[in-house]
């Protein structure tokens, strides 16, 4: 269904192919693979398909396994489907500002065009001009919700519209979906073949350090990049790690809640604050705040050893910086800090 969106040299590719992952049953003796055969911990390859982690996350997300990509971090997933599907100085990705910058680079990095759509000043997204803005080109379309750095989430209806409307793939970014009240894409991944969505370990699940993305998609793409992925993505310590955080799911939930409720909280205590102009409307862990003076303000908590991400350079975002909710005691020090300056 999919093949003629390939890069000719990715659609001829014969990929790599260990014993491992071509055997198929239970293995008890592995002469396969010239590891060292002694009883270390990490002596052994990982799985190359990463079944059992596939299958917990199948069973959280409600997701046949079948569906599911792994790679190092969704930027190695962003990265990869560019490289897959993208022709060098040909093809084109296309994505709304402001958004998520790897995009950008992910299509430096291949050599691929790059289709810019602006959202208007409340960061809302009309999807009618989205699509009416795509080129001939455009192979892959990136929608991030909900969005960074503005916070704000964009309906399944709106990502209905587009993939129905799109000849090539739709990547939904969903990074912070765990935040938000609205539903992720996954409720229509089985209507729509050209869908591709993406989530990961880094923020609700606590686990930035591991590295570790997710993409759902129809099994012909997920196929397409298993063929272009390096035949042990995934390490086993990154894989028994996930399967660790995947056995305590109370954890999260308990985390997110606290997030949240941090967050609400922050939203108020933000708003009192003279030096404060703007808190927009947040479905994730963290605040696009608009200052009187962003440069002074940043510059400022940098001497009181807190850092912020610094948007005010974005179109759209001037004088805006991005605050992450930290726990109780981080933000009560930031928010201190802040009132020494007001």
């Amino acid at each position: 269904m999919f093949e003629h969106l390939l890069r000719e040299n990715i659609r001829n590719l014969i990929p790599y192919s260990s014993a491992r992952s071509e055997f198929k049953g239970v293995a008890e003796v592995l002469l396969d693979a010239n590891e060292n055969p002694f009883d270390h911990d990490f002596s052994r390859y990982p799985d190359p398909m990463q079944k059992d982690l596939k299958a917990a996350i199948g069973k959280l997300r409600d997701v046949d396994p079948s569906k599911i990509f792994l790679s190092n971090g969704s930027d190695g997933i962003i990265e990869m489907i560019v490289r897959t599907f993208c022709e060098p100085n040909k093809d084109s990705i296309s994505y709304f500002t402001p958004g998520f910058s790897m995009y950008k680079v992910a299509a430096q990095l291949n050599a691929a065009e790059t289709n810019v759509f602006e959202l208007d000043d409340d960061f809302k997204l009309d999807e009618k001009a989205f699509t009416a803005n795509f080129k001939d080109n455009d192979k892959i379309v990136f929608i991030t919700s909900p969005n960074n750095p503005t916070g704000n989430s964009y309906s399944v209806d709106q990502v209905k519209y587009i993939a129905k409307n799109f000849k090539g793939l739709v990547v939904l970014d969903e990074a912070y979906v765990d935040f938000s009240n609205v539903p992720s894409g996954l409720t229509i991944l089985d209507e729509y073949p050209n869908l591709i969505v993406m989530q990961t370990f880094s923020k609700a699940f606590g686990a930035a350090g591991i590295r570790l993305g997710m993409a759902f998609m129809c099994q012909e793409l997920v196929g397409y990049l298993n063929k272009v992925k390096m035949p042990y993505n995934i390490s086993r310590s990154t894989q028994q790690e996930a399967m660790k955080i995947l056995g305590d799911p109370q954890r999260i939930k308990s985390e997110i809640a606290l997030i949240l409720s941090e967050r609400k909280r922050m939203e108020v205590e933000l708003s009192n604050l003279n030096q404060v102009i703007k808190i927009y409307p947040s479905d994730t862990n963290f605040l696009l705040t608009k200052f009187q003076d962003s440069a002074m303000v940043y510059k400022f908590l940098i001497g009181k050893g807190i850092i912020l991400r610094d948007i005010s350079k974005v179109k759209g975002c001037e004088q805006c910086l991005r605050i992450t909710v930290g726990t109780k005691a981080e933000n009560n020090r930031l928010l201190n800090s802040l009132k020494e300056i007001d």
